[in-house]
């Protein structure tokens, strides 16, 4: 899928067409989780700091924050319009995936192209999204001509051209090709994918690993007959949020955590399943990152076994330093139930000395990154998840600050005018916008903050 998660927000909030939007969070560390196309005309792209972005775009640049119900349903509809054509799909994340049509086996360059651009129109016609779709004689090459054929294409790469397209192309674009490696394949003058298939498997193994070194090659000479298979169920579920400030005592720490284990939670409920290990991700404010490990004597789903263990592993930020950021997640996954014995022990928030420390400056991530609000999907959460609010809230109940209540980008409804989101709130006013996916650009209003009219309103209506 082309920009995604800004694609749909152009989608449902038509307004937003044709201008330089980003998804992500909107505080001092918020992080871009989604990028038009018009604002990466800019030199804006995902998981850059915002205002980074901001700044480059300028006053032009439209920010929303990410709405992860909207995502997992639209995601959902273009899943299932490709499996009505190819019935076996590998999905990568929300909005990418692989399938290997049996009736293109041996079939010519046109032929495929034509599916692929049947493909396209299906999923225009399903969703109103547009799609770019790659295809080649395996992963490697489907996945580098689907970056080629964007925005809004299809690239073909035949078996007559494969060789002379993948010999000019920057190693990096090497499906498992990471800084690390590529640094050690420069050190020996080594730029290009040609260069590294020129080499003796012998010398690519010595410098990359058994292996990992021996795969590589093969992938650089074009030879990849690696199957597409249905993805296996995630082994981990998380969530994570970067702070505007950092925390600084345990007393701050401690309700961080809770909302983590929370937001992991709900992610857990919609996965079906039940964990044995809790995982505490924190970053400290000089980027490095600590993790902590509980593993329960058995798998569960109870909220507050979790959030207990999760509690357990804190580190006093005053012993450690300033903390940017704070996760959670849980792994041994199963599909086996079981109540704890002890349910007053393993509810216990005191710390305990079993917990396992990693501290590292550069680490892979545990946590899909970047997360820029606890309930953006990410690869470990894929479908929908659960709905929003859709009752009005009465004005005694709202937060004395509209400006959190009533957030730019927030889906709200009106008794008299219907669905809508916040473009801006303050001073006890709120201008909200009204329109669906349907509607075309629609109105803009103000009201009082305190109307009673007007509340919060479950994203998914934007899809009307």
């Amino acid at each position: 899928m082309d920009a995604f998660f800004a694609s749909v927000e152009q989608l449902t909030r038509p307004t937003l067409r044709g201008r330089p939007v980003l998804v992500g969070g909107m505080g001092a560390r918020g992080v871009v989780a989604g990028a038009s196309y018009e604002s990466r005309v800019f030199g804006a792209r995902s998981a850059m700091p915002m205002h980074q972005a901001r700044r480059l775009i300028g006053v032009t640049a439209v920010v929303v924050p990410p709405r992860g119900v909207v995502y997992g349903e639209l995601s959902g509809q273009v899943f299932e319009a490709l499996r009505s054509r190819i019935p076996v799909l590998e999905t990568l994340s929300f909005d990418e995936a692989f399938g290997e049509p049996a009736e293109l086996a041996g079939a010519s360059a046109d032929a495929v192209l034509e599916f692929c651009e049947a493909l396209r129109a299906l999923v225009r016609e399903r969703t109103g999204l547009v799609a770019s779709v790659g295809a080649g004689t395996g992963k490697q090459l489907a996945k580098i001509a689907s970056n080629l054929a964007k925005p809004d294409g299809v690239r073909v790469i035949s078996p007559h051209e494969q060789q002379q397209l993948l010999a000019a192309l920057p190693v990096r674009k090497l499906w498992g090709i990471g800084p690390v490696a590529q640094g050690r394949l420069r050190s020996v003058g080594i730029e290009t994918v040609g260069g590294f298939a020129g080499l003796p498997e012998s010398e690519a193994v010595s410098l990359l690993g058994g292996s990992v070194g021996a795969a590589l090659h093969r992938l650089a000479r074009g030879l990849d007959d690696r199957p597409v298979a249905e993805r296996t169920e995630a082994k981990q579920i998380s969530a994570e949020t970067t702070y505007e400030t950092d925390i600084r005592t345990l007393a701050q720490l401690r309700p961080a955590i809770e909302e983590m284990a929370e937001a992991a939670h709900r992610r857990l409920l919609r996965d079906g399943r039940a964990a044995r290990t809790v995982v505490l991700k924190l970053r400290k404010a000089d980027m490095s990152i600590l993790t902590r490990s509980f593993t329960l004597p058995y798998a569960t789903e109870d909220p507050t076994t979790l959030t207990a263990a999760a509690l357990r592993s804190a580190l006093d930020p005053a012993q450690i330093g300033p903390i940017r950021l704070v996760g959670v997640g849980y792994g041994g996954l199963s599909e086996v139930r079981q109540e704890s014995l002890f349910p007053e022990l393993d509810q216990s928030t005191e710390p305990r000395g079993s917990a396992e420390l990693d501290e590292f400056v550069a680490a892979e991530p545990i946590f899909a990154e970047p997360s820029a609000h606890p309930d953006t999907p990410t690869a470990d959460t894929p479908g929908p998840s659960v709905s929003a609010d859709t009752a009005i809230v009465p004005p005694a109940t709202r937060s004395l600050h509209t400006a959190e209540f009533f957030y730019p980008g927030r889906d709200v409804a009106h008794r008299e005018f219907g669905h809508g989101w916040v473009q801006g709130s303050g001073h006890g006013r709120v201008t909200v916008r009204f329109e669906t996916r349907s509607t075309g650009p629609g109105p803009a209003y103000t009201f009082a903050a305190d109307d009673s009219d007007l509340g919060p309103a479950d994203p998914l209506l934007s899809l009307r």
